[in-house]
């Protein structure tokens, strides 16, 4: 069976480690050929371009710059990209009978793409919701709820919900949210389909983990927190700052925060000005050196903004699970992931918003004389919920992709 797949992510191998080259990996294990469609910006390419690599085939779809510019830009190139998409596809791929349509969410204006897809190939479409816009960019005041822009996309998430043959959402909390907001919805058509991966072997040589502290320049003596991936708004950044601030005196815990993002000046700043000793700045690191950060550390972070009343879940869970990882969650109360590390007796949680909960939290870690029972429930919980091939089950079992 022939596959397209359109994300908003911009990778063009399968090679890489995540959770949708992971999923497309196992479709290609499995003999179906996926067609992996991404947007390239305009900064970055003369043109579109497409590579068939005989078990995957990517179509790299030139469209306008999203990243690094204004929110006017931003969305205008983002509005524009499905008429572009379907450009490109009809171009490159007009003859290829495609069996399945899986997307993601981001964006929610795919509709359209979806649409004419549908309707040129008969093929079922599989959603898998990452993402509950534009509610979420409500809660975080980017716009009104009621006004036209809101109207706008809200209208192009009906529509894709209606598309849509399956919806696999990531967490029960997901699946609740979504059946009690939109009524108009079959609960057959709506599964728990969770964030996944196909796991690497956890990284514990003592003798790496004490080099990559001294690349690093990270103490020995304290429990090193990791706090990795994007730095923006849903990640409430000036609340990790607030909480940073109210243990910088300690020598027990030391921080490390890695990545890229929008809100990245808010820690910069606060490292910049009050230079914290037991706080370390990475701007971003490629996915190996990544990896071997996060095997030199203690606990895995995550954040998410307290005005949050979609339930989110985050991604970068399960690089902390892979590398046996016990987890401290501080998060809206709508999201279940807090719910998923404490009752899977792998990590803690506490409300975000409430930098005193979080002192006490790192207090109780700090207090627990070995991690390794957390860590080892960590990477168990991941090898029994968050497979690549349970995914790819759970899709194929639904009657997705049984036409050709």
């Amino acid at each position: 069976m022939n596959l397209i797949f359109l994300t908003m992510s911009p990778f063009d191998t399968l090679a890489e480690h995540n959770i949708y080259a992971d999923l497309l990996s196992e479709f290609a294990a499995r003999g179906h050929k996926p067609y992996l469609v991404s947007p390239i910006e305009r900064r970055d390419a003369a043109q579109s371009t497409f590579t068939d690599r005989g078990s995957y085939a990517v179509l790299r779809v030139r469209v306008g710059n999203t990243s690094g510019v204004s929110l006017v830009e931003k969305g205008l190139s983002t509005v524009a990209m499905e008429g572009r998409f379907i450009a490109e596809i009809r171009k490159y791929l007009r003859d290829v009978p495609f069996g399945l349509i899986l997307y993601s969410t981001p964006p929610v204006t795919f509709a359209r793409v979806i649409q004419w897809l549908k309707e040129v190939t008969c093929a079922p479409a599989y959603l898998l919701l990452k993402d509950i816009f534009p509610q979420n960019a409500v809660d975080l005041g980017m716009f009104s709820k009621g006004g036209l822009i809101y109207r706008y996309f809200r209208s192009k998430e009906k529509k894709l919900y209606a598309l849509s043959d399956a919806i696999g959402c990531m967490s029960q909390a997901n699946v609740d949210y979504l059946l009690s907001h939109e009524p108009q919805l079959s609960a057959e058509k709506v599964h728990i389909n969770p964030n996944s991966i196909t796991p690497h072997a956890a990284a514990a040589d003592p003798a790496q983990i004490a080099q990559v502290r001294r690349r690093y320049d990270i103490p020995d003596g304290a429990r090193v927190f990791l706090f990795g991936g994007n730095m923006g708004k849903p990640q409430g950044m000036d609340f990790v700052v607030q909480c940073l601030r109210r243990v910088k005196d300690r020598q027990d815990c030391f921080f490390v925060l890695c990545g890229t993002g929008s809100d990245y000046g808010l820690p910069e700043r606060y490292v910049q000005l009050e230079q914290p000793k037991n706080v370390r700045l990475i701007h971003g690191l490629p996915k190996t050196d990544y990896d071997e950060l996060l095997s030199a550390c203690d606990v895995g972070l995550l954040f998410l903004d307290h005005r949050f009343t979609i339930p989110n879940f985050p991604s970068r869970l399960l690089s902390y699970m892979e590398q046996a990882k016990p987890v401290l969650a501080c998060t809206d109360a709508c999201t279940d992931v807090g719910t998923t590390i404490t009752e899977g007796g792998f990590g803690w949680w506490c409300p975000s918003g409430d930098a005193e909960a979080f002192v006490r939290t790192v207090d109780a870690v700090c207090r627990e004389p070995s991690l390794d029972a957390y860590g080892g429930r960590a990477r168990a919980y991941l090898l029994k919920h968050y497979l690549v091939c349970d995914s790819c089950d759970r899709i194929l079992s639904l009657g997705m992709g049984g036409g050709q």
